[in-house]
């Protein structure tokens, strides 16, 4: 049910992946005023063979958030994210919502432009805007120096990553923000990164370079939900000091306000280990070198367990990030 206010807080949301969209769903119940910042750098799956079919953005990732703050019936949200069959041969693989952002962005040769319908038409509560107007490519330098392209394969090298950072994927001019992006983190009461793939998910949203400098000086709080599990081939041995570290380093200054950690246990053989390959054992925790990273740290019981996967309870995280956003007497 949703909860009505007197005043709403002004949340920006960046990131990427599965986690977002629970968080998302959780503020809008809350009667936040959302914006969600989407990373398009994406290439992998239906979003990857989209954007270089048809030169898109990639669609996945905002067509998950699109969903998440919808107010449409249940039918139509199933509808748009229902995925066809693999053995439907040209259609394999794809969702519904893909094709049709896919569809609207062609009409309107913008895929931005595409969002901003999509979010009318789907009666969205709070607003949608991809990182960039244009796709982007992830790029990861590694310790030995060597250097990959593309978010898809990042991973699969199983090696440090010294940092990532992003360049256009259709000309050599420099990525720039959506519109409207920046002026909605100055506006901003709190600044939330996560849950989501350190450096595919979250960092390719800040290494646009107007976004990264407008979140390091943002008067708002600068909220990280730290990951609970870490993940092969991106932060493989990583306590939570050291995701803060890499995004600390990334932006060239301790930005991080606070940061929420779980510490709840996953019960020993709960995952399931094939429909999750990605992820391997829990996050640790290193408080002291995250205290010396200047933030403050909330730990509690931020766990959900759903069909053998891992998840942030949605609303735990959302109830924490309103204490901290609206004060104690939430």
């Amino acid at each position: 049910m949703k909860t009505y206010r007197i005043r709403k807080p002004n949340i920006v949301v960046i990131g990427g992946g599965t986690g977002l969209p629970v968080i998302l769903n959780g503020l809008r119940n809350q009667g936040a005023s959302i914006t969600a910042i989407v990373t398009v750098a994406d290439d992998g799956g239906s979003s990857g063979s989209l954007r270089k079919s048809v030169n898109i953005s990639p669609p996945g990732d905002l067509r998950n958030v699109l969903v998440s703050l919808s107010e449409m019936p249940k039918l139509f949200e199933d509808l748009f994210q229902y995925r066809f069959n693999e053995d439907d041969e040209f259609l394999a693989n794809h969702s519904l919502g893909n094709l049709i952002i896919a569809a609207l962005s062609e009409m309107r040769g913008s895929t931005y432009e595409a969002i901003q319908i999509l979010g009318q038409i789907m009666q969205v509560d709070g607003h949608v805007y991809p990182a960039s107007e244009k796709s982007l490519t992830l790029h990861a330098e590694y310790a030995d120096g060597s250097v990959v392209s593309g978010e898809s394969k990042i991973a699969e090298k199983r090696q440090k990553i010294e940092r990532v950072f992003v360049t256009n994927s259709c000309d050599n001019e420099k990525p720039k923000p959506s519109r409207k992006v920046i002026q909605a983190i100055k506006d901003a009461d709190m600044i939330v990164l996560g849950p989501g793939s350190l450096f595919t998910s979250i960092l390719p949203n800040l290494m646009i370079k107007e976004i990264g400098e407008a979140v390091v000086e943002a008067d708002a709080e600068v909220v990280y939900i730290c990951n609970i599990m870490t993940q092969k081939g991106e932060t493989e041995h990583f306590t939570d000091a050291n995701h803060v570290e890499v995004l600390n380093r990334h932006l060239g200054k301790k930005f991080i306000d606070t940061v929420l950690v779980n510490t709840e246990g996953v019960p020993e053989g709960y995952m399931d280990t094939e429909k999750y390959d990605e992820y391997l054992v829990q996050v640790t925790h290193d408080f002291k070198r995250l205290r010396e990273e200047g933030c403050r740290v909330i730990s509690a019981n931020f766990l959900k367990l759903r069909k053998g996967g891992v998840f942030h309870d949605g609303e735990k995280v959302v109830e924490e990030l309103f204490r901290i956003v609206l004060g104690p007497k939430y």
